[in-house]
């Protein structure tokens, strides 16, 4: 048997046990692909399954863990806060949550002011009330191939079928397809999705709506590695200048994975209001909303008509935010040394991949910024959804990863999603994984 085929009858009970008290058998569904394993506990740059078989992490519980699995200082940091008697007090303030406030503001250029609150979905729900509530309208631009959370009215549009959205068009823009069902039909006549890498779309909806935000992922990530082509980013703070609407960056995955100023320190490109959770606190459950003192403001605004709502009983919880100072503070280091290292690592590996490439004649592309990376199996990097999804080769792809998990190193099963280098990882890793690679490639 296959190491696969041991591990799935414990995983596959596991499953079977969940599925009976949770809908599908995980707490979010997205986490459910084959082959179903069941994780029992994170140690640096691997995991390890219920029947204690270990994996090479590339996953990084979606992209997250920037320092490694159960990273010895942000851990340490956690316990002294609860040690020292740190609790859940749901009124006023406390001295930690200053303190972090001071260190995003500080280190982030787009960060002025800044609300914490617990995952990327409620930081991006609140960033796009507050621009409706700044502005006083309604209609927000979002892109094709990119997450913004699960809230209504941006879950929609991520791996959409062509024949669902139709060929591209630019400029112009595509028809709103929810995630799934309950999601009203009125939001799609408020919420306009369009390429990314276009800017003459996004005049095509600013000339017909009065639009209040732009919320985009800097690169998209959920869709592998897609980048912004030279003056794309310089283009979407232009048009927000002419056009009176609030540019909104999405940095819960480039954030604080790159930089600790963020991916916009790294592009030069200042949007009015910037949102960061996963790698800020290495997975423990903390997100942020920051930008212009003018906009963050009206949060606390006297006129209670013009303050938009932003609250949650577990915002600012000591334990997330121990570990969000923690793990900025190891960021720190060395003037960036955590980033040198992981970079590194990003570009051993990708120079591994593309002479396994060219030596078994397999057509290719490794899309990398930093230490996340994605191999297209495709001859260009994608500028959009529709050049990834009518050349990319989805069926090998999931093969491709099945196989690597055969061998000990965990690529989420789903096509296109990127891969993640932590702290934790070694040169023999990133050795280690391309000669894993090396052999599946020989076999598609």
């Amino acid at each position: 048997m296959t190491v696969l085929e041991t591990v799935r009858s414990k995983s596959a009970q596991v499953l079977d046990f969940n599925e009976r008290y949770i809908p599908g058998g995980v707490v979010s569904i997205v986490r459910k692909a084959e082959p179903d394993l069941a994780f029992a506990r994170g140690r640096g740059a691997y995991i390890w399954d219920v029947d204690g078989n270990r994996y090479l992490d590339y996953h990084a519980a979606f992209a997250p863990i920037v320092l490694g699995h159960n990273d010895p200082y942000v851990n340490g940091a956690v316990r002294k806060a609860i040690d020292a008697g740190a609790s859940l007090y749901g009124s006023g303030t406390n001295e930690l949550e200053g303190r972090l406030a001071e260190m995003l503001c500080t280190h982030v250029p787009a960060v002025e002011m800044v609300e914490f609150l617990n995952t990327g979905t409620e930081a991006s729900m609140a960033s796009v009330r507050l621009a409706r509530a700044a502005t006083g309208r309604d209609h927000v631009i979002v892109t094709q191939g990119g997450f913004n959370g699960s809230h209504n009215d941006v879950a929609c549009n991520v791996l959409t079928p062509l024949d669902q959205i139709g060929p591209r068009v630019s400029p112009g823009e595509y028809r709103y397809i929810p995630l799934g069902p309950g999601v009203p039909d009125a939001h799609a006549q408020l919420v306009h999705v369009i390429n990314f890498n276009d800017l003459d779309s996004v005049r095509y909806v600013c000339e017909r709506h009065d639009v209040a935000a732009l919320v985009t992922e800097p690169i998209l990530q959920n869709i592998g590695i897609m980048k912004p082509v030279p003056g794309y980013l310089e283009g979407l703070r232009e048009l927000a200048d002419e056009y009176g609407f609030v540019l909104i960056f999405d940095e819960v995955k480039t954030g604080f994975r790159y930089s600790v100023g963020g991916y916009s320190e790294v592009s030069g490109v200042t949007p009015d209001l910037v949102y960061f959770a996963k790698a800020v606190a290495n997975g423990y459950p903390f997100s942020a909303l920051g930008g212009k003192r003018e906009l963050l403001e009206h949060f606390a605004h006297p006129d209670p008509a013009k303050r938009p709502i932003v609250s949650g009983t577990y915002n600012g919880h000591p334990v997330s935010v121990s570990a969000a100072i923690a793990t900025i503070e190891r960021l720190l280091e060395g003037d960036g040394q955590v980033y040198r290292h992981i970079g590194r690592l990003g570009q051993r590996c990708q120079a591994g991949i593309e002479s396994i490439l060219s030596s078994r004649g397999i057509t290719g592309t490794v899309a990398r910024q930093g230490s996340a990376f994605c191999l297209y199996l495709m001859d260009h990097e994608p500028v959009d959804w529709h050049d990834l999804a009518g050349n990319h080769d989805f069926d090998k792809d999931l093969v491709m990863r099945r196989a690597l998990i055969e061998r000990g190193i965990y690529f989420f099963p789903v096509a296109t999603k990127q891969c993640s280098i932590s702290a934790a990882h070694t040169d023999s890793d990133i050795d280690r994984t391309l000669e894993a690679l090396d052999d599946v490639l020989s076999q598609l």
